[in-house]
């Protein structure tokens, strides 16, 4: 399934709408922002909607949201750690519960009682409970220091400041950057690793239209995740939550979208978007449309690989229709030209101002960091190798381990952190279905892209691969792999350095053989590329908020973030007004009987007795992007309303970009919702619980 060409030219008019949005100063921008809770510009919501979200309230919405580690967003909604996220948010976890004979993808999971409720392996919530500032610190610690010198000081006091907040695993610290180095703060979290699975429908009504509907509006998902948090074996007692809507919403209200976007780029130079759409989408796009390809053909080979690979192609589609729209914003010449414009507003200003003399070349310097960031862009593997293969994953993951384990807590690489370890730990020791006939393509197809990019001549693909071919590499590596099995994998943690050393699992031998080499690959990176970006980020920083101050939001970075807006419709390529409610009806008149529009059997059974007229989606204004999924849409009494799940396809190029007549949140309406869960699940202890909560 391809983006068709209607929906192209949505983004190309989108992308000229934007450019004209561009010419303004950000905070005249309605509506957008992606804004930290201590820095919530509760003044400009009051100006406009007449309501000001006080200190308490704040704090309230805060503490009643959470962070799902991977990428996505969730909130409390009952007092008993009742957590509400995206179905493709616990995915996963609903697949490694599933078996051949139990497919809880295909027929949902519905926990009838408390203790029904099954554990999610190597599941994280994280609950923002402080944000310290450590900007003179941070900045402090790594002042005169370049390159190499600059990222070791950088990962020791993260490290340091990580570690000040104790050693107990159920909290988490992170030191987050924003505004490209402009501030760090410390974000400290409560951390929750026994999360159980309370109910997940049908994928066909979870992801009901498929890639075809996937950032489009009308939309008729009921794409909703009910898990819950535990602590001592028991339910954790959440005394911030969020309560339920008695009436829901009416186009115009204001509403919030409370979550973790994951990241944007509406900061980065000319220079930096130049290389995204010249360097970076023509090698990305290619690639990810190989891998969805292979996939395609990969679910054909029977039922037993549909069910294994089916939310794998859910994503990797997913992945590609948005980085194709956010490839077409770069293309879009009206649209770069108003970056381009917005970029010179600000080195006109700082050129205009003496004092800020000494930052006015900093945009000089990004400009060459990416004449050496295009000369690296293809040695740059090491994360491909971390994120391509579980059981590679893995095996890297162990090497690493006993190495890093053995050095001072500051000099280690920041992913093996005592703080880091916790997840670590957990990730070896999960129980999860691994499927070696996936993990076998998923490896060949990564072997052959790299030989492909890198050159057949590389020395380091000579010695990926020796006399093997990228198919006999990966049928090796996977056919001779224990490390599918978690009680092998937790032996060879424990056992640290000598365990691995003496292991003669072939994917371990493998990881050990190229280790060295994507070390001193990522560190040449990283001292070439990633700490001159910093230095020069941090400098452009400064003249922003000399400029500008504090009324710009920063760059999303997957950490808290709030946003407001209002339920709105909006007008489609030719000129249509879009309604800003579809209703359950729809969802039945949309459905067809085939896939991506074929409804389970548990809609079509319980059709007779659902108030039909009831909203199913909504959109409304907000400023979202990728990691917002499972993010709660509530009222101005912090009540839910909705389900954030996705952005219309004006939203896709939402990195670069906001335009606050075209860009849409999509979310479930709340009175769909509960709904579904009484009429169509019969999940009525659950339904009371959130509806208690409203007392």
């Amino acid at each position: 399934m391809k983006m068709n060409s209607k929906n192209v030219s949505k983004c190309m008019s989108l992308f000229t709408a934007m450019a004209l949005c561009l010419a303004v100063t950000p905070s005249m921008l309605a509506d957008e922002g992606m804004w930290t809770f201590d820095n919530f510009p509760s003044k400009t919501v009051a100006s406009k909607y007449g309501f000001s979200p006080s200190q308490s309230w704040l704090d309230h919405v805060r503490l009643s949201s959470l962070r799902i580690a991977g990428g996505c967003s969730a909130s409390f909604i009952s007092p008993q750690g009742l957590v509400m996220t995206n179905h493709h948010c616990v995915v996963d976890c609903v697949e490694q519960l599933s078996t051949p004979k139990q497919d809880f993808v295909a027929s949902g999971f519905a926990a009838k009682t408390v203790a029904e409720e099954r554990k999610c392996p190597a599941f994280e919530l994280d609950q923002l409970a402080e944000i310290r500032d450590v900007t003179k610190e941070v900045q402090g610690a790594i002042a005169g220091k370049t390159g190499d010198d600059a990222n070791k000081a950088l990962h020791a006091k993260q490290a340091e400041l990580q570690q000040s907040c104790g050693s107990d695993a159920s909290v988490r610290c992170d030191v987050v950057s924003l505004y490209h180095g402009g501030i760090y703060d410390l974000y400290r979290y409560k951390r929750y690793t026994d999360v159980r699975l309370v109910f997940a429908p049908e994928f066909a009504v979870a992801q009901f239209g498929g890639d075809p509907d996937n950032f489009n509006f009308p939309r008729f998902d009921f794409d909703i995740g009910l898990v819950r948090a535990y602590e001592g074996g028991k339910p954790v007692a959440s005394h911030d939550y969020l309560r339920w809507s008695a009436n829901g919403s009416k186009d115009g209200d204001l509403v919030f979208v409370s979550g973790n976007p994951g990241g944007t780029s509406r900061e980065l130079t000319i220079a930096q978007l130049a290389f995204e759409r010249e360097t970076a989408f023509p090698s990305d796009i290619p690639e990810t449309s190989e891998y969805r390809g292979e996939l395609e053909q990969f679910v054909t080979r029977g039922p037993e690989q549909a069910r294994e690979a089916q939310d794998q192609l859910f994503f990797v589609e997913n992945d590609f229709k948005a980085e194709f729209g956010r490839q077409e914003a770069l293309l879009d010449a009206q649209f770069f030209a108003g970056k381009q414009q917005e970029e010179k507003r600000l080195r006109d200003a700082v050129a205009a101002d003496q004092k800020l003399a000494a930052d006015a070349s900093a945009w000089d310097d990004m400009a060459q960091i990416q004449r050496v960031r295009k000369q690296l862009f293809t040695h740059h593997v090491d994360g491909v190798f971390n994120y391509s293969s579980a059981p590679l994953r893995y095996a890297m993951t162990l090497v690493r381990a006993a190495e890093e384990r053995a050095k001072p807590n500051t000099e280690r690489l920041p992913e093996y952190t005592d703080q880091s370890l916790v997840h670590v730990q957990q990730v070896m020791s999960a129980h999860v279905p691994i499927y070696k006939d996936l993990e076998e393509l998923n490896l060949a197809l990564m072997f052959s892209q790299l030989r492909r990019d890198m050159g057949a001549d590389d020395p380091f693909v000579r010695k990926m691969l020796g006399k093997e071919s990228p198919e006999q590499l990966a049928r090796r590596l996977v056919s001779g792999t224990h490390l599918d099995d978690a009680k092998v994998r937790e032996s060879l943690y424990e056992g640290g350095q000598a365990a691995v050393a003496a292991s003669n699992d072939p994917m371990i031998r493998f990881a050990a053989t190229v280790n060295d080499d994507l070390l001193a690959m990522r560190k040449d990176y990283e001292a070439r590329v990633d700490a001159p970006t910093r230095a020069a980020a941090e400098r452009i920083a400064k003249a922003r908020f000399a400029v500008y101050g504090a009324s710009v939001d920063p760059d999303a970075t997957f950490t808290a973030r709030l946003s407001y807006g209002s339920v709105k419709g909006f007008e489609d390529a030719e000129g249509k007004f879009v309604q800003p409610y579809t209703t359950i009806e729809g969802l039945f008149h949309r459905a067809i009987g085939a896939p991506p529009y074929a409804l389970p059997e548990s809609w079509l059974k319980a059709k007779g007795s659902l108030n039909l007229s009831l909203p199913m989606n909504l959109s409304t204004t907000n400023d979202i992007i990728g990691g917002n999924s499972g993010s709660p849409l509530i009222d101005r009494d912090a009540n839910v309303v909705g389900l954030i799940f996705d952005g219309n396809i004006f939203s896709l190029g939402g990195d670069y970009g906001y335009d606050a007549a075209k860009n849409r949140a999509v979310a479930v309406d709340s009175r769909a919702l509960l709904e579904g869960l009484k009429k169509v699940y019969h999940l009525d202890h659950v339904v009371d619980e959130i509806e208690a909560g409203r007392q």
